[in-house]
């Protein structure tokens, strides 16, 4: 696939506490020496970040992981509660589940009511006030701009990034005939959807994993679009009926890779997870972020970008694009993942997509919101 790609097509119609802003953030004991280490906070060895990290503090013997209450949610949790224990035998890992903005409005798609902030923001509460010590999340879903205070460390190997095809009737998106209608809560995939099969109707679907598949069932619709990662985890693969690759539909930022969400000054903490740290997964999400970041991604307007290794060889392929398609636009870059930072490979991309037109395409999709 080429490094850069563009798409343009005729529209069809037209004190003892510190501050973070909003919240009050309680200072915790310090029991350690904080030990001389990079600025992620992990030992740096012949170029290559180390998921080894110094420890600071006496590590606890209980945690507390506030959740999402949804199945997958859930089983995100449950997955990180038993690596944990694994990794630290007897330690005593609790869940406290929770229901977030974004669960509980339905009505409207993420971008109309705020963004994928909404699934985290009552969790990130739950860390202030002291009833959880650390936070899941799908990658995806968490904004590349973390509160101040805020630590967001990408944890194990990514599970499949790629988009899945769900539907009962039809084998792949080219095989639906003209006029069906296909189902997806991401600007994301209905952009690229629609650049590529603009006779499709695509309309928004809400709701966990489960809610969308029984309206697929209901015949509300002929298609859906969802992340494979999470039909994976749910047991589900038997419901994908193809996999899309990633040459044809660019992957959310994250996407299939998990993070785990605490306060900056738990040290303890980041101790405490260094067994479950993917170094590769943890550089190629980073890179992903940084080109989002760099690009003010977020889920208003239609973005994905996807890293790969090969070797020592990175490749992060980036997109924007217009809600309806009419116009997209792609960039990658390469580079050393072995002596190169993440931060500047995806800033690269960016940069290669606002040259492209990205920030007019960006305005563009935000007031047309």
């Amino acid at each position: 696939m080429p490094c850069w790609r563009s798409v343009r097509r005729k529209r069809h119609g037209a004190s003892g506490t510190s501050e973070i802003p909003g919240r009050t953030l309680a200072k915790r004991p310090v029991t350690g020496i904080r030990p001389r280490v990079s600025r992620q906070g992990r030992l740096v060895e012949s170029g290559v970040i180390s998921a080894k990290i110094l420890p600071v503090t006496a590590l606890p013997n209980r945690i507390v992981i506030a959740t999402r209450e949804s199945a997958l949610a859930l089983w995100q949790a449950e997955h990180v509660r038993a690596r944990l224990v694994a990794a630290h035998p007897g330690l005593a890992v609790e869940l406290l589940g929770m229901t977030t903005e974004g669960d509980r409005n339905l009505g409207s798609t993420l971008a109309k009511i705020g963004g994928k902030g909404l699934f985290v923001k009552e969790l990130e509460d739950a860390l202030l006030d002291g009833r959880a010590d650390i936070a899941v999340h799908s990658m995806k879903d968490v904004p590349v701009n973390p509160p101040h205070g805020f630590r967001i460390q990408v944890i194990d190997e990514r599970d499949d990034p790629r988009d899945a095809f769900v539907s009962n009737r039809h084998d792949s998106v080219d095989a639906l005939p003209a006029g069906a209608r296909v189902g997806t809560s991401s600007l994301r995939r209905e952009s690229q959807l629609r650049a590529h099969r603009p006779d499709l109707v695509v309309a928004p679907v809400r709701g966990n994993v489960q809610t969308r598949l029984r309206k697929l069932d209901e015949g509300q619709f002929d298609a859906i679009l969802l992340a494979g990662a999470g039909l994976r985890r749910l047991a589900l693969t038997d419901r994908i009926r193809a996999w899309i690759p990633p040459e044809e539909s660019i992957p959310a930022v994250g996407q299939g890779a998990l993070g785990v969400e605490f306060l900056e000054e738990r040290d303890e903490l980041r101790t405490l997870l260094a067994p479950l740290v993917h170094a590769e997964t943890s550089w190629c999400v980073s890179a992903e972020r940084a080109m989002s970041r760099a690009l003010a991604g977020n889920c208003t307007a239609p973005l994905g970008g996807f890293a790969e290794l090969s070797g020592s060889l990175a490749r992060l392929t980036g997109f924007v694009a217009l809600p309806d398609g009419t116009r997209l636009e792609r960039a990658c870059a390469e580079a050393s993942w072995l002596e190169t930072s993440p931060e500047a490979l995806g800033e690269s991309v960016a940069s290669r997509l606002i040259s492209a037109g990205a920030r007019e395409i960006l305005a563009d999709a935000e007031s047309a919101r």
